[in-house]
């Protein structure tokens, strides 16, 4: 059997049996025909939480590795299939010159640095490193808990692990895949978190003449899936070019036609106003895949994909088309991933926590 130097396994069940992450790795290091891995990747789901390390134990025995990293999800995949609604376990294990190993502690390595992390554990410090991050947020479907990270088998009380790939070369890319229904507009009037004047018009009337007419005649409007758009750089190519973090809508006041967004805006910055969509979270996957494979000079060996848990089956209609995308793009691809409760890569200069996205990376083998 030919040797590969990463590949995944995926193993479920009706338990929340160790033996699952066993049979994942087990699986995956028979597809890269090695007896041993040099380090795992292990994302379990939710089920797990409360007691993770017999299913660590059993990773790293099955491994013949102790170099175990991962977390919890809402719920893990690998370009096999999901699981969502049952126990279970994805592994993806990396063998010869592919390695997993800590970053430098100064962070002036220029390789990506996979980051994981739990809700608690996530701070502003440590998401403002000089490396490019990606990763997740630990999650649940129900937003509760309990919420684990590990490393070296190992439960990090600090809620956030991180690691290097050793031995490969990686590219990023970032979708927030919204549906703008607006050009950037310069915000003129703001008091803290309340958004008066945009341009020439109140903040209200700007986003309710934009919405889609079967919106706007809805008794209610889902303000869940509607949100703005803060741009960077050239506001003219800014959305076309991913360049935004989403600021969430808070509360819409009538009478002050002003709407109160989740973090302030300062007056002349420029915001959008988007919904959540489907076919153009689609539609921008599929560029940010075909950007990120350009920008990697090469065929990739393996793949990191990390949706929004609101994102996934849930999104799309019992269907993944974000992980169906993946695979449409690279066939046969090792690809890993979980659904989490945020989503951390590059933006502009420093790294950024997403909401309602999908952040992969790409990555092939240095030659040996």
């Amino acid at each position: 059997m030919s040797q590969r130097l990463v590949a995944t396994g995926l193993s479920r069940g009706t338990r929340t049996h160790p033996e699952h992450a066993a049979d994942a790795v087990t699986q995956a290091l028979a597809r890269a025909g090695v007896g041993h891995a040099n380090g795992v990747l292990l994302f379990l789901t939710p089920d797990y939480a409360r007691h993770p390390e017999p299913a660590l134990r059993a990773a790293a025995r099955a491994a013949d590795c102790m170099q175990v990293v991962g977390c919890t999800g809402a719920g893990v995949f690998t370009e096999e299939e999901w699981v969502l609604d049952a126990p279970g376990a994805a592994a993806m294990v990396f063998s010869g010159r592919v390695r997993l190993t800590l970053p430098a502690s100064d962070h002036a390595d220029p390789r990506p640095v996979l980051s994981l992390c739990t809700p608690s554990g996530l701070t502003a410090d440590w998401l403002d490193a000089a490396a490019a991050r990606i990763g997740a947020v630990s999650a649940d479907l129900e937003g509760e808990g309990p919420f684990k990270v590990w490393s070296g088998t190992r439960v990090a009380e600090s809620g956030c692990v991180e690691s290097v790939i050793d031995g490969v070369e990686g590219s990023i890319g970032a979708s927030q895949g919204m549906r703008a229904l607006t050009s950037p507009i310069e915000v003129v009037e703001v008091e803290g978190y309340d958004v008066l004047r945009l341009g020439n018009s109140s903040a209200l009337n700007a986003l309710t003449s934009a919405l889609p007419v079967a919106v706007r005649k809805m008794k209610r409007l889902p303000w869940h899936l509607i949100m703005g758009g803060v741009t960077f750089g050239d506001p003219s190519t800014a959305i076309r070019e991913g360049r935004y973090r989403l600021n969430h809508i808070v509360s819409a006041n009538s009478k002050e036609q002003s709407i109160t967004l989740s973090h302030p805006l300062n007056r002349g910055e420029r915001l959008f106003w988007a919904m959540r969509d489907a076919l153009a979270a689609e539609r921008d996957l599929r560029a940010v895949i075909d950007h990120t494979g350009e920008a990697l000079r090469g065929e990739p060996d393996f793949a990191l994909l990390f949706p929004c848990m609101g994102r996934g089956p849930n999104f799309y209609g019992n269907r993944d088309r974000d992980l169906e995308l993946m695979k449409e793009r690279f066939p046969g691809l090792p690809l890993i991933g979980i659904y989490g409760n945020g989503e951390i890569g590059p933006l502009e200069n420093g790294n950024h926590l997403y909401q309602y996205s999908v952040v992969m990376g790409l990555f092939r083998a240095l030659p040996a």
